[in-house]
């Protein structure tokens, strides 16, 4: 059987398809094809170099099962060799039969662990970190980057580690490490949908009403270019790995509904927060279109949260009622008012946030979430109504938590009534 692999990869791609640079860094609006022509490469190289090894890296080792593991899957399929490659899910790994040569997929969950990924047969000489811009520690890359790749490898093999991301932050720092200085071992690259002969008509035409109604998301879902920080509405977060059980008791747990359908998400969140520390931990989401309530509910029941307090859109009593049928009974439509997304806004600004790396859509809403601007580009105190799912998510859950009076004041307060207005009234 015979395929013509230009017709399978497609245009766009010729050098990075021929880079042997040791660092080639891909960033890439949505629909790039960027991930799935990384995919189509090791599959075809892997067989083409019999003594090659690939090892996959996300932020989070269990997001690869549904992300990187299903792509280079989809790329056997594509490519028409399905009956030479195995797949195991326990742990997960991909086999090459006619030569043993692996798959394997890591976390930096874990990053200490990276160095000790080893294969059976031939040199683990190939890195692909899919989703980059969730690692959040240049020290952690700097880890798995003194570790494997290693050692030497005999000709024709080569080494090289391939990083591919959306570009949601410029204050990343593989901006500043790929991008800003490029040096000689280093290729960077920037695709964006128009490459990509294999969307139809829909897909393009959604990017182009994106274009016009929402241009700075356009720039980087669309173009692949940099987020732009200028006008943010949060600049007090991090995405950094923590331990949810190991948080205080003092952490309360919070959760936010906002329904969406077809062309919006319903996003749900999950959060804890401590009101006196002001640290609040995003742990958990979702974020889909089209999901009808009862899909809704088994997704929540899923996660664990049906006895769980959960906030949701006052705009929908309906549905709020419908999921309240289907099993979660203490949700509760969250308080509007006329001032209530300003005073939600003002409340999160005063916490520092730390977003864990599998909550990636809080990541790129909080990216993007920002003030809008009058005509003379002047900022204007209200948010751009967009990018902000999530975000109405969070402060919907934050309904529940009280800005604690400081113990100062208290005691002045107590103070006061015992002392005077207690004895006046009386007198």
């Amino acid at each position: 059987m015979t395929v013509h692999l230009p017709d399978i990869v497609g245009g766009g791609y010729k050098e990075f398809w021929h880079c042997r640079k040791r660092y080639r860094v891909l960033k890439g609006g949505k629909a790039s094809k960027k991930s799935a022509t990384t995919a189509l490469w090791y599959i075809y190289h892997l067989m083409k170099y019999p003594l090659a090894n690939l090892l996959v890296v996300r932020a989070v080792a269990n997001t690869h099962h549904d992300s990187t593991f299903a792509q280079l899957q989809w790329a056997i399929r594509r490519l028409r060799v399905n009956a030479l490659w195995k797949a195991t899910e326990h742990p997960l790994s991909l086999e090459f039969l006619p030569t043993g040569q692996r798959v394997l997929f890591r976390g930096f969950d874990d990053v200490d662990k990276l160095a000790s990924a080893t294969v059976p047969e031939g040199y683990l000489c190939w890195v692909w970190v899919e989703e980059a811009s969730e690692i959040v520690s240049e020290r952690d890359f700097d880890k798995l980057d003194l570790s494997v790749p290693r050692g030497s490898v005999p000709p024709p093999l080569f080494k090289q580690t391939t990083i591919t991301f959306n570009p949601w932050s410029e204050k990343h720092w593989l901006k500043a490490r790929f991008f800003d200085k490029p040096d000689a071992d280093t290729a960077a690259f920037t695709t964006n949908y128009l490459c990509n002969e294999f969307l139809d008509e829909v897909d393009r035409r959604r990017y182009e009403h994106m274009k016009l109604a929402q241009p700075q998301l356009y720039r980087v879902a669309g173009l692949g270019e940099w987020g732009i920080a200028e006008g943010l509405i949060f600049e007090n977060w991090e995405v950094q790995p923590f331990d949810l059980a190991a948080l205080p008791s003092c952490y309360t747990r919070v959760f936010g509904l906002d329904y969406g359908y077809s062309n919006d998400p319903t996003a749900f969140i999950a959060a804890a927060a401590d009101p006196v520390a002001k640290q609040l931990y995003i742990f958990d989401e979702f974020y889909r279109t089209r999901m009808l309530n009862g899909e809704i509910a088994e997704a929540i029941i899923r996660k664990g949260y049906a006895k769980e307090r959960i906030r949701a859109d006052a705009a929908e009593p309906k549905s709020n009622e419908e999921l309240r049928r289907l099993g979660l009974s203490r949700l509760r439509a969250a308080p509007k008012g006329a001032d209530s997304i300003r005073s939600g806004i003002q409340q999160l600004q005063e916490y520092r946030i730390t977003v864990h790396p599998r909550c990636v859509n809080t990541v790129r809403e909080l990216s993007a979430y920002v003030w809008e601007k009058a005509a003379d580009g002047s900022g204007i105190n209200r948010p751009v109504d967009r990018d902000n799912h999530l975000m109405d998510a969070l402060r919907y859950a934050m309904t529940d938590i009280q800005t604690p009076r400081p113990a100062a004041e208290t005691s002045r307060h107590r103070s006061e009534w015992n002392a005077g207005d207690f004895r006046g009234n009386w007198a």
